[in-house]
Parts: structure tokens; C-alpha cells; sequence
């Protein structure tokens, strides 16, 4: 495989996931990087949680991303950086746990410089010490 490829694990059928937000605070250790986003879980029903969960890992492994592959509400497919993903057996049958790493396009971070200096500023009248 390509040290470029990213891997995927793809949602073929079913509804959106639903993303919760996480109380944990371990998780938001992993969302550090360049871009600023919101740490969520997920969690989907399978037939082979393991695997999933092997292929994760294999990836992370061999330093690649996977990504989640889902289809927005909206009908339009997205993608999420899966940074942490765990297999439950329930009642319901196989679970998978992905925690996610979601861009959050609301935060917008502004670098600059305030003046504080007034505008009327007298450099021959300036008191260093403030008097």
C-alpha cells in the first residue's frame, strides 16, 4: 500500500451517525493538529467489529490515517479522522465504538496585534514611570 493512501471505513447503508459529544478528557489528548475540531464518539452497529477495529489499528500502526466515510443528513458524503475505535458485543449484536476528530468550521482563530497605545501618544511628554 501507498505510504499516501489514506485508509476508510465506510458506512454502505443505514442513517447518519449520531455524534455524541465526549466528557472524557483522555480523548482530547488525541485531537491535537492544524486545524481546530471538536473530539465525538460514534457508535455503529457491525458484523465484524474486530476487523474494523484490526484495521485501525493496522493503519495507525503503520503511521496512516483511516478516516470514517459516512453520508450527511444533508445527502453529501463526508469523511472524519478516526482516532480512537473500540468492539462491544451487545444484546443488539456488534458494536463499534469510533471516536472522531471533527473539523469545527464555527471556531475561527484570529492572530494579531492590538495597539494599546493611544493614538494621541506624546513622545516628548512620556513619563516612563507613570507619573
Amino acid at each position: 500500500m501507498n505510504e499516501n493512501t489514506e485508509e476508510k471505513i465506510t458506512i454502505i447503508e443505514g442513517p447518519t451517525p449520531t455524534f455524541e459529544q465526549i466528557p472524557e478528557l483522555w480523548v482530547h489528548g488525541l485531537s491535537e493538529g492544524a486545524m481546530q475540531s471538536e473530539m465525538v464518539m460514534t457508535r455503529l452497529r457491525t458484523f465484524n467489529g474486530p476487523s474494523l477495529v484490526e484495521r485501525c489499528n493496522r493503519a495507525w500502526h503503520n503511521q496512516l490515517d483511516i478516516q470514517l466515510e459516512y453520508r450527511r443528513s444533508d445527502g453529501l458524503n463526508a469523511e472524519a479522522p478516526i482516532v480512537a475505535a473500540r468492539h462491544m458485543e451487545t444484546d443488539e449484536g456488534d458494536m463499534l465504538l469510533l471516536w472522531l476528530r471533527m473539523p469545527d468550521d464555527s471556531v475561527e482563530l484570529e492572530i494579531g496585534y492590538e495597539d494599546d497605545i493611544d493614538d494621541d501618544f506624546d513622545e516628548d511628554n512620556w513619563d516612563p514611570d507613570g507619573v
